[in-house]
């Protein structure tokens, strides 16, 4: 089981590369195109081209597609799983080809339509949304067979290069913000870039570039697994038929999921410009440290979870599935608290001036209070999939997209882009919550969550009263922006470190996985 440690650890150092780099990459978009209209633009269009992937090749297949590859790897050998990987390779590719095409042809529609992505924005900008709209589209047919890819070597036990493409995507994207977006060039030191000045276009060439390198990283892993693709098409296939059975619910899943972001991007466009961008913005923040643990911990497991159920012995799915809890409950509780207090200054090096960065550091407030729940759901979700069954986290998905919206339209106009931030937090985390309520209904095992709880509760208060004092001894005027952010960062290590020994119990639970 410590195999499950490992590939956590991988996974989990890879991610938090590629979070250094999104970082790094965000600034520079940000210092580059500032709150701007075009910025705004940028983020909306990656709205239905990332909903594509997420359906199609992301998340809606990794979660249907890894069990059954799991489960042929066992009784069929390495021949048979890679005859059913082509398949599906080939169906995704065209399906996906098929619907991008229709996108381009009716993204306009999509863009101004009042239930669409942006019908907030006016004529000049809507254009905009559809041109970037249309180029991100090729990135997504990459995408397509990167996430095929990534669930092919996941199946298989094979973390490391999966973990490493994000960054290959962050590398291609900085070649487009610093070399082909900028009018003037950077420069550090004797060091001068050139400058193509294709501006936000320039952005989007740079994801397109992000995107193949996505998926050239791969294939190497792929090859070293023995890899051989059939020009095949067999729909009567019992493989074929079970990864579609299973993806059918999936897509639904995953459907609504990305349709709150497509509607949380819908109510920030009839609000002041840049509040789209405050909830991309937001989002990663929190993004960061729910990729380091729940999801690095749930993409480990998915594989290992599926093998436990196809030998039939519930013990250690049940074993494996509360110790992950317990370890979630303890590294993201007090971790919320740390960087929620610790943020502003953080938020400044994006120079988005005072009232962006007060924007900013309250919708990534709002976003952080869903870090236990988004953390968790990565695994009460894939607890399902493990055991082939899609029907209940389809149900719960629905119900979030109607809580979501009940939330988020009146959040929004009361309190602006936080509010949405806080309607994405509450329907997702009750979400987690149903899910791991309606699992456990069927596993004759109690998580034993008491003592857990206990000192996660003085880690938090510990943690925070650290980080508050902490920040009470930065005066705003006295350091610059960077040498703000240098305290912070020593300020949040510190504050970990205190609140740390109260959750060695949980991180013991994580090796011992």
């Amino acid at each position: 089981m410590k195999h499950i440690a490992r590939s956590t650890l991988i996974i989990a150092i890879f991610f938090g590369l590629e979070k250094v780099l999104g970082f790094i990459r965000q600034v520079i978009i940000a210092r580059t195109f500032k709150l701007s209209p075009e910025l705004d633009a940028f983020n909306a269009a990656n709205n239905i081209p990332d909903l594509l992937f997420a359906l199609i090749s992301g998340g809606a297949l990794a979660m249907a597609f890894i069990p059954v590859l799991a489960e042929y790897r066992e009784n069929k050998g390495e021949s048979g799983t890679w005859k059913l990987f082509s398949q599906i390779t080939n169906i995704i590719f065209l399906v996906t080809s098929g619907l991008s095409i229709l996108v381009a042809i009716s993204a306009r529609k999509l863009v101004s339509w009042e239930v669409g992505i942006a019908p907030g924005f006016d004529t000049a900008q809507q254009a905009l949304v559809t041109d970037l709209m249309r180029l991100n589209l090729i990135a997504t047919l990459l995408f397509s067979l990167s996430g095929l890819a990534m669930a092919g070597l996941q199946a298989h036990q094979h973390f490391l290069f999966p973990a490493i493409a994000p960054s290959m995507y962050d590398i291609g994207t900085l070649f487009g913000v610093l070399i082909l977006a900028p009018e003037k060039a950077y420069q550090w030191g004797p060091i001068k870039l050139p400058a193509l000045g294709l501006g936000i276009y320039g952005l989007v060439y740079g994801v397109i570039i992000g995107a193949a390198l996505f998926l050239v990283i791969q294939i190497p892993a792929l090859i070293h697994f023995r890899f051989r693709w059939s020009p095949q098409i067999r729909l009567k296939d019992p493989g074929v038929r079970k990864v579609l059975r299973l993806m059918g619910p999936r897509v639904l899943t995953v459907f609504f999921i990305q349709i709150i972001f497509i509607t949380q991007d819908n109510l920030a466009s009839r609000l002041p410009t840049g509040a789209i961008t405050a909830l991309v913005y937001g989002w990663l923040f929190m993004q960061v440290p729910e990729t380091l643990i729940g999801t690095a911990l749930g993409t480990a497991l998915l594989p290992t979870l599926s093998e436990q159920i196809s030998r039939n012995d519930p013990g250690p799915f049940q074993r494996t599935l509360e110790k992950s809890i317990r370890v979630i409950l303890g590294l993201t509780v007090p971790l919320t608290a740390i960087l929620a207090i610790n943020l502003p200054p953080v938020v400044e090096i994006l120079d988005f001036g005072s009232a962006g960065s007060n924007l900013i550091v309250w919708t990534s407030r709002a976003y952080l209070l869903g870090l236990l729940g988004h953390a968790l759901l990565e695994v009460a979700a894939r607890a399902f999939y493990a055991q082939q069954n899609a029907k209940i986290p389809l149900i719960a998905s629905g119900l979030t997209w109607v809580a979501f919206l009940g939330l988020g339209i009146p959040l929004s106009r009361w309190i602006g882009a936080p509010g949405i931030g806080l309607a994405n937090t509450l329907a997702f985390s009750a979400e987690a919550l149903l899910l791991l309520i309606l699992l456990y209904r069927s596993i004759p095992r109690n998580p034993h969550l008491k003592s857990t709880l206990l000192r996660v509760l003085l880690a938090t208060a510990l943690g925070s009263a650290v980080s508050l004092a902490g920040q009470e001894l930065i005066p705003p005027a006295a350091f610059s922006t960077f040498t703000r952010v240098v305290i912070t960062a020593g300020v949040t290590l510190l504050s970990v470190g205190f609140a740390l020994p109260f959750i060695l119990p949980e991180i013991k639970e994580l090796l011992d996985i």
